[in-house]
């Protein structure tokens, strides 16, 4: 946009935490940038509320379906540089679901996804306050912990 606005993209991002207490992580690798770990979601489609958009991407990333999200536990809003290279202010809410423990299918990722997504691993709590590689949202530990409002 030639007058500086970044555009509000909206976004559902799922808190996935297995039987061990464990939270499924992404590792992406953009060629420009360094790599770094966030958990399942991305941007909603046009039209798309966020509970929907949280079950499609789940589905897309993992190959988990389910029935809900489980519920939203936070919402948040920064200025970032997507992987596109857009810059953008997010409205990101995120959803608290627990599962058992399960290998990721890679079936519905998209080109972009095949392209950046290098790894899937299930951390605890204690590795992710130690990780040497950035992990986002920076305070995904507090939101680990948030109550259900």
């Amino acid at each position: 946009m030639s007058n500086g606005a970044r555009r509000i993209r909206r976004a559902a991002r799922i808190l996935l935490i297995d039987e061990h207490e464990r939270l499924l992580l992404i590792r992406f690798a953009p060629p420009q940038r360094r790599a770094f770990w966030c958990g399942v979601g991305g941007e909603c489609d046009p039209g798309e509320d966020f509970h929907a958009a949280a079950l499609r991407e789940l589905f897309e990333e993992t190959g988990l379906q389910v029935e809900s999200c489980g519920p939203e536990i936070a919402q948040r809003m920064d200025d970032f540089i997507t992987l596109e290279g857009e810059p953008v202010t997010s409205d990101e809410r995120f959803f608290r679901l627990r599962t058992a423990s399960f290998t990721p299918d890679h079936a519905g990722h998209t080109e972009l996804e095949r392209a950046l997504i290098k790894e899937f691993r299930w951390f605890t709590a204690a590795e992710l306050a130690e990780w040497h590689e950035p992990v986002f949202p920076v305070n995904i530990l507090d939101l680990l912990q948030a109550e259900v409002s």
